[in-house]
């Protein structure tokens, strides 16, 4: 377990974690927590499993091995009356909802307005009423700035909106933990900005946040806390100013050279 997050109470916990794919083992033995609301910026090189350790912790991938819990329930698993660790697959839907995720792309429903897309998830998921929904989506939309785009369909908006839209979507769920994955790669670097802007925010506002990102200027800025993963394992783990200024591991130095200039 890692030295710095000895809170008795973390948001998400993460024992032993392994994930193969045939042969190729690409987690291998990840053991953090991560306090609430606290913002964890995830760095490496690509192939490194970031992407996959996300996809583990909501089960978009199921894990070879380890333990995964949110808000202290297990995800994926249930403890029987004896003790045992037993695969139960019924609870991940319901935590599901309990985690936000954003992608690198926007997977936006084309046929759908900005609005529709919002509401959609907590109308059929959450059984919001559609007013109420409708106001949450409001709300959210300006908080990222783009409530005059509410009627606008997803093709007709910039890569950077689309993202924008897309975390909108993701917090209308009122979720406990944010997730993003690469959420700024697909875009234009004039574009980045505004959706690395939406992230700051949301981090000074409390909410817990698991980033995956290359922005390392952002990763310093916005993080309380910074993983460096190579091969599958976690190789540096503290504050920015540790891990992105005077990592102790020659393979994060290395990493770190060839993306800071």
């Amino acid at each position: 377990m890692d030295g710095n997050e000895t809170t008795a109470d973390p948001i998400v916990r993460v024992v032993d974690l392994h994930k193969t794919f045939g042969d190729l083992k690409v987690l291998d033995g990840i053991s953090f927590n991560v306090r609430r609301g606290s913002v964890l910026s995830i760095i490496g090189a690509s192939g490194s499993g970031k992407s996959t350790l996300l996809r583990c912790i909501n089960h978009l991938e199921t894990p070879t091995h380890g333990e995964i819990y949110v808000d202290g329930e297990p995800i994926g698993f249930r403890i029987d009356a004896s003790g045992r660790h037993v695969p139960d697959q019924s609870n991940i839907n319901r935590l599901r909802q309990d985690i936000g995720m954003v992608f690198q792309q926007f997977n936006l429903w084309p046929h759908m307005s900005v609005l529709n897309n919002i509401i959609e998830a907590p109308l059929r998921v959450r059984k919001i009423p559609r007013k109420q929904a409708v106001k949450i989506a409001e709300e959210l939309l300006a908080k990222v700035n783009l409530l005059d785009k509410r009627d606008e369909y997803p093709a007709r908006l910039s890569g950077g909106q689309q993202q924008r839209v897309a975390i909108a979507r993701a917090l209308a769920m009122n979720p406990k933990v944010m997730m993003f994955d690469e959420a700024t790669s697909a875009l234009d670097p004039e574009l980045t900005g505004e959706v690395l802007e939406v992230m700051r925010a949301l981090g000074k506002e409390g909410m817990t946040m698991l980033i995956v990102t290359h922005e390392m200027s952002f990763a310093r800025d916005a993080s309380d806390r910074v993983i460096f993963l190579h091969e599958g394992r976690i190789e540096e783990d503290g504050p920015p100013e540790q891990v992105l200024v005077e990592p102790k591991s020659e393979r994060c130095r290395a990493f770190l050279s060839k993306t800071i200039h």
